[in-house]
């Protein structure tokens, strides 16, 4: 047993025999005297649960309940020997897991901290798993880049700081040139292996501001915030250069290079989003229709460079 419990109560009898009696039953157990020594621990030590008197010298047991569950990642255990003073109802809205009356009767303080401690466990089960739905709603299951509905949610974000910060941003669509033909002649599962690949050669080329997305079929997106045309050029051919060099061995065969073309632009402050994806979608076809394997710069004035 990992989960570490601490103990508040000025009366050093109870406080003993209690520390006592929950160390024998397997968790690491830590005393305070009163709440401020309570903070004290609770900065040092990463604490599950607390168990803490009400009447207390300084703040009291429901004070300190507040400070707990509003600072600090643990619960709280509420005891007292005043039941007409407090109510179970007082205790819990301060945010106590549960409450008990003195005289305590140590087997049953035992019962309700294991089913605190086993629904913190359910409540972490339950965070992890939502955790992991999030990131599937989020996240393209064959490249593990972000997906495209990802995409328009955040490059919203980024305009937005664009538009109220005046930094620069810039986007990249990027497609994998004659892809169908790679499918055709290798199949399928062969072309998963390639979008797999660039998808790491894309992410091993951006910064930990960037971000890079699956736009659908052969096609990526990468959002580059706080970053002008021209440095988005170097990006861009960054990504270009050390996909050609990628060699890939389809079926076991001979040696196969893919290449990509990549349409660039920079973002005009105010413009539909809408806009500033087209625009870098026909730089992507530019870069197409003159060669392919190459990049190019559309600017807002449809001035191709």
């Amino acid at each position: 047993m990992n989960e570490k419990i601490l103990i508040v109560d000025d009366d050093v009898n109870i406080r003993e025999s209690m520390h006592e009696f929950v160390q024998r039953a397997g968790y690491p157990v830590y005393s305070a005297e009163h709440a401020e020594r309570a903070i004290e621990l609770l900065r040092d030590v990463q604490l599950d649960v607390v168990i803490t008197d009400i009447i207390l010298p300084g703040l009291d047991g429901l004070e300190l309940t507040d400070i707990v569950k509003n600072d600090y990642n643990a619960d709280v255990i509420v005891m007292t020997g005043y039941s007409g003073e407090y109510s179970y109802e007082e205790a819990i809205n301060k945010g106590a897991a549960d409450f008990v009356f003195k005289p305590v009767r140590f087997e049953e303080l035992l019962l309700r901290l294991k089913r605190v401690l086993k629904e913190r466990e359910l409540q972490r089960e339950r965070e992890r798993m939502l955790g992991k739905l999030q990131n599937l709603a989020i996240t393209d299951g064959l490249t593990k880049l972000n997906n495209s509905r990802h995409f328009y949610h955040q490059l919203a974000a980024e305009v937005g700081r664009s538009n109220r910060y005046g930094h620069p941003l810039s986007l990249l669509l990027l497609d994998i040139d004659h892809f169908k033909n790679y499918n055709d002649q290798y199949g399928h599962l062969e072309g998963d292996k390639v979008l797999v690949r660039i998808a790491g050669v894309i992410k091993s080329c951006l910064r930990a501001m960037d971000s890079a997305y699956r736009y659908g079929g052969e096609e990526f997106t990468i959002i580059l915030p706080e970053t002008k045309a021209k440095e988005a050029i170097t990006v861009a051919e960054r990504i270009r250069s050390a996909v050609e060099k990628e060699s890939h061995t389809p079926n076991g065969g001979d040696a196969v290079f893919i290449t990509i073309s990549i349409g660039v632009t920079e973002y005009r402050k105010t413009e539909k989003k809408s806009t500033f994806v087209h625009r870098a979608d026909e730089a992507m076809y530019s870069s197409k229709e003159n060669g392919r394997n190459k990049v190019t710069l559309l600017h807002s004035d449809k001035a191709a460079a």
